[in-house]
């Protein structure tokens, strides 16, 4: 994500809103031609809500998803001076935001210390032993706990990879999965 936002916050914030419950090979282009027209909140809000719900068909709710990227951008323009916030708490006060967008935002965006937690990060952790949780959120608060903090930016990036590639959440292919030695495969019923 990182090569289409240029770490802007704004541009993490926004591509991460269009990205959730869609494939990134899908989000991504449609970001990259977004944001060749828009670069700030103020450029967004000159855009109407049809124009931006256009520009990001067909991702997933992507009604909902443009009526959250203008609310939002025009909440930053009136209460942040146009700036994203660069905290977490701050940022869970927009309507579309949760952890997952807070963390990747302020880390991506900002460089701070954070911990993006989606379902494969999740699915992972638990699967592995590291933790026991019951949802992502609860997933990230035990991390912050006991990963190492030089290692928290990394792990989203390694682990989505890996639970796209290896470890599905249905029969992962646990015959050519390089930790397959290591992993107690808690939860696993069916591996190939």
């Amino acid at each position: 994500m990182s090569e289409i936002t240029q770490c802007d916050p704004y541009k993490v914030l926004v591509a991460c809103i269009m990205s959730l419950r869609t494939k990134d090979s899908m989000t991504f282009p449609l970001a990259i031609e977004l944001f060749k027209r828009v670069q700030t909140p103020a450029d967004m809000v000159r855009l109407s809500l049809k124009e931006v719900e256009q520009a990001i068909y067909p991702v997933g709710f992507y009604k909902t998803k443009a009526k959250n990227i203008m609310a939002l951008s025009q909440r930053l323009l009136d209460e942040f001076g146009g700036r994203v916030p660069d905290d977490i708490d701050t940022l869970l006060t927009f309507k579309g935001i949760g952890r997952k967008t807070a963390n990747l935002t302020v880390g991506l965006g900002y460089g701070k210390p954070a911990i993006c937690v989606d379902v494969h990060v999740h699915r992972i952790c638990n699967r592995f032993g590291y933790i026991q949780t019951k949802t992502p959120d609860d997933t990230e608060m035990a991390l912050r706990r006991i990963l190492p903090e030089p290692y928290w930016h990394i792990i989203n990036r390694v682990l989505v990879c890996h639970g796209q590639e290896c470890c599905t959440p249905v029969s992962p292919h646990c015959s050519r999965c390089p930790v397959q030695a290591h992993c107690p495969r808690v939860g696993v019923e069916r591996s190939r």
